[in-house]
């Protein structure tokens, strides 16, 4: 039987977290850098901030494989 570290397995999970909030950013990164288009840009990166801290809490609260893979899938 294979035991599964989850430990590690939340390590993923934040890795592939943290490159779906980076692919996110990229594009307000250079709107919020634009005058007119800044207050915008920094509501939607609040909004994904928000999207992402939720998701980091419930890996973190992970105990399982299943419950990070469905995490996961949500990227």
């Amino acid at each position: 039987m294979i035991k599964v570290n989850i430990a590690k397995a939340q390590d993923i999970a934040n890795g592939l977290r943290r490159a779906a909030r980076s692919a996110e950013f990229a594009p307000l990164d250079i709107k919020a850098t634009i005058p007119s288009e800044a207050a915008a840009a920094e509501e939607a990166r609040a909004a994904i901030r928000t999207k992402y801290e939720d998701m980091q809490a419930a890996i973190a609260a992970a105990t399982d494989v299943a419950s990070l893979k469905t995490i996961v899938e949500g990227l």
